[in-house]
Formats: structure tokens, sequence, C-alpha cells
């Protein structure tokens, strides 16, 4: 996994928790009273119910794009499969250089 999804997943994960905690916290809130409580409690909760969908809009944003790269890694590969190759194998090779010059 490459550390920009590594970053996106712990991103997505905090923000669910942020999610979660919030909601605990409503739930826990219940006996307060007041208008103004109760004006800002219910705008934390619109505000909680659109960062839930945005979450959720951004999670299939993700798959979709993640699927259609594949879809179109997998056309390329079977379209130009010595190209692919040998891309594969120069990549390789570079990876491995690489990695023997570090040491």
């Amino acid at each position: 996994m490459s550390s920009i999804e590594q970053h996106k997943d712990q991103l997505m994960h905090d923000l669910n928790q942020v999610i979660r905690d919030a909601e605990e916290m409503l739930k826990n809130t219940e006996q307060q009273t007041g208008e103004g409580f109760k004006s800002a409690k219910a705008r934390f909760e619109q505000t909680l119910k659109n960062a839930k969908a945005e979450v959720q809009r951004v999670e299939d944003l993700v798959i979709t794009r993640t699927k259609d790269a594949a879809k179109a890694t997998d056309v390329y590969v079977k379209e130009n499969p010595w190209q692919s190759a040998g891309i594969a194998a120069g990549v390789g090779l570079l990876v491995g250089l690489l990695i023997g010059r570090s040491k």
C-alpha cells in the first residue's frame, strides 16, 4: 500500500471516529435544556449529518476511480502485452538498481 493510500485510509478512519464520537456526545447531552443549547445541538446534528454524507460520497468516488483505473490498466495490458512486459521489466530493473545502490 502506498504512502498516499495509507494517509487516505488514516484520514477516513479518523473522520469516521470523529463522527462516532460526536454522535456519542449528542446522545450523552440529551438531558441538557435551554433554547440556545437546543439550537446549537440542532446545527451540530445537521453538520454531523452533512459530514457523514460527504465521507460516504468521497469513499464512493475513491472506489469508483480505483475500479476505473484498474479496468483501464487491464485493457491496456491485454491490448499491449509485450509493451506491458517491457515496462514491468524496466521498472523492476530500475527498482533493483536503486535497492542495490542503497546497500
